[in-house]
């Protein structure tokens, strides 16, 4: 029921923008559309703290975001609204692990559609980035990769556990409200019994980061046209996308969304009555949120 991923300015962006059409997994029913609606700003302040526009590129750069929002409000929501129908249906009965990998690999789709319509936006942006600029988003990276190995990676295992039980369980508040204590002591052993993988994640991060600061220069450096660019940047998406079925880490990707989504079950089999009704009625905002959204696009 919640997205499978854990973890860039090219990549980030699209994943950037489908979080905030999906601002109903981290936000209550009453400021959903708010969000949506002022998301383009949210986005190109996230944008701008990695690369620092300069000159003309803000006017631009906001002028791709608006459209890409545009675009995005008319064609996506009413998908949205109906994959949390289908949650709704599911949480009714007894949803199967089958249930949530389906829901996984349409969000996933909505994911690669946003980033390949973002191409010539990301084409744009990556011809106009300067050396100066390209080395603030690799200052930004190790930025957070630090902060990301402060939190998930260095101390001792129970530390680790802790903090992914933590950023687990502010999602399942969010869907279900509050849990007993023993409701919690179980989710954390359930928790606990995935493997700790946080080591893995950072080297899939990097990777990615590298292979977007090569992108990066290689664009600056040789200066392609745009058809050329966009074949790049495609290609580069594709592989980020692919990387789920990559030879050397397609063992580590099927066990971790196996873990995960009998994680989630977990949470679902334990749920009263009464929180799953919570769960129903917070859906059941957010169906309406993304209606009203998408209608007020047509």
């Amino acid at each position: 029921m919640k997205n499978f991923s854990t973890q860039d300015t090219l990549f980030q962006r699209t994943r950037a923008l489908f979080l905030i059409a999906l601002i109903a997994l981290t936000a209550a029913c009453s400021t959903i559309r708010f969000s949506y609606n002022h998301g383009d700003t949210l986005l190109y302040w996230w944008l701008d703290a990695y690369v620092d526009f300069e000159g003309d590129q803000s006017d631009w750069v906001k002028r791709d975001i608006r459209e890409l929002f545009q675009w995005h409000r008319k064609t996506q929501l009413d998908d949205y609204a109906g994959l949390l129908g289908t949650f709704q249906r599911q949480l009714a009965g007894n949803p199967t692990q089958a249930d949530l990998l389906a829901g996984y690999r349409e969000v996933r789709g909505h994911t690669e559609t946003l980033a390949m319509k973002a191409v010539p936006d990301m084409v744009d942006l990556a011809r106009s980035l300067t050396p100066d600029q390209i080395e603030q988003m690799e200052e930004r990276f190790k930025k957070k990769n630090d902060e990301y190995r402060r939190k998930f990676v260095s101390g001792s295992a129970e530390k680790r556990n802790e903090a992914r039980f933590d950023k687990s369980m502010e999602q399942f508040k969010l869907w279900f409200g509050g849990f007993s204590d023993e409701q919690e002591k179980a989710l954390r052993r359930a928790s606990d019994a995935r493997p700790l993988d946080s080591n893995i994640w950072l080297e899939e991060r990097v990777l990615r980061q590298r292979k977007i600061l090569a992108l990066a220069r290689k664009i600056a450096q040789e200066k392609p046209s745009k058809e050329q660019a966009s074949v790049m940047i495609s290609a580069l998406l594709r592989e980020f996308f692919g990387r789920l079925d990559a030879p050397e880490r397609k063992s580590f990707y099927d066990a971790y969304i196996n873990s995960t989504s009998n994680y989630i079950l977990a949470a679902i089999r334990i749920a009263t009555p009464t929180q799953k009704g919570h769960a129903q009625k917070r859906m059941q905002g957010w169906i309406d949120e993304f209606n009203t959204l998408a209608k007020e696009a047509k």
